[in-house]
């Protein structure tokens, strides 16, 4: 089983929080690209250095803004690497399946699934609203996106997943030897880290259901398949059609999508939908492709010191 796996008595969780102060130090040495870059051009040209992300982002050509941020995620990996190896002397295998090996079919699966319902997503809106979309397709600034984002952004979302739904989720599963309680704070904390997104600020603290019910379902499809293949795949779908398809001035990231969204965000349905209606489709599929049952077992179920599952007692 996936939680077990990390269940040792060595595994005290001072060790999960060590753990996660040494992945952060190991971003922020990823940043030092960035930061370098930056004031190397404020140098040059005699600006000030900015003051606000916002600013950052803007100082350079996007794909070099692209590359630049997710130089940081390549970092941060390597430290889970070192940490789980060196800190609670495991696999990284131990904190991506409990299969023998990766199940490869399992994230192109989840990929490409999610990557067809955001692309019908996005045809919805696009005939439903055309004059709020500017066709932005320039062919050599698009291929080296597809370059940097193909390569990068698969890293950056991998790196979210195994510390979210492999890492931390097996962490909370030694504190608590449960399986709700890795759920809800993951859950929780995944979509507290997207609070200072410039999408919260445009459209409200009601964005949040959908970071934390995104998390939620990442969780949900982790411990009902016994892995974070199906994450990884979700999120990387995600993440790399949103980069290659549509941007706006106001999202994380200003790409040379073929899309420019130029419509005034708004906190509607398409904040609610993904969570209360896409999400269970997608959870129906899932289940119906892999055979899932057991799910008030498998979601809240206890799990023994020694890393048995224990059967949820109704």
């Amino acid at each position: 089983m996936f939680l077990e796996q990390g269940i040792k008595p060595e595994n005290r969780f001072w060790k999960y929080l060590l753990g996660s102060v040494f992945i952060i130090a190991a971003s922020f040495i990823g940043q030092i690209p960035l930061s370098a870059a930056v004031l190397y051009k404020c140098f040059a040209e005699n600006k000030p250095f900015p003051t606000t992300n916002e600013g950052v982002m803007k100082m350079f050509e996007s794909n070099m803004t692209l590359f630049l941020v997710m130089i940081s995620f390549v970092f941060a990996f390597a430290g889970i690497y070192f940490v789980v190896k060196y800190i609670h002397h495991q696999t990284l295998l131990s904190i991506t399946t409990s299969r023998a090996k990766v199940d490869w079919k399992r994230i192109w699966f989840s990929f490409f699934l999610w990557a067809f319902f955001s692309g019908i997503s996005f045809l919805f809106v696009y005939l439903r609203s055309p004059e709020n979309f500017v066709f932005n397709f320039n062919l050599i600034p698009f291929l080296i996106l597809i370059l940097i984002a193909s390569i990068l952004i698969p890293i950056q979302t991998s790196t979210e997943e195994y510390v979210f739904r492999g890492y931390l989720m097996q962490g909370f599963a030694n504190l608590s030897y449960n399986r709700w309680f890795p759920l809800l704070m993951t859950s929780i904390i995944f979509g507290s880290m997207h609070i200072f997104n410039p999408e919260v600020a445009k459209m409200g603290n009601i964005i949040m259901i959908y970071y934390i019910g995104t998390g939620l379902f990442l969780g949900i499809i982790t411990l009902m398949d016994e892995g974070i293949e199906l994450a990884l795949g979700f999120h990387a779908a995600n993440n790399l059609v949103g980069a290659l398809l549509v941007t706006s001035d106001w999202t994380v990231f200003q790409t040379n999508s073929v899309f420019i969204d130029r419509s005034e965000p708004s906190a509607g349905l398409d904040v609610i939908l993904p969570v209360v209606i896409i999400y269970p489709i997608l959870l129906f599929i899932f289940s119906r492709k892999y055979g899932w049952n057991n799910w008030k077992e498998k979601l809240s179920g206890n799990i023994n010191k020694s890393g048995n599952h224990v059967k949820f007692n109704s």
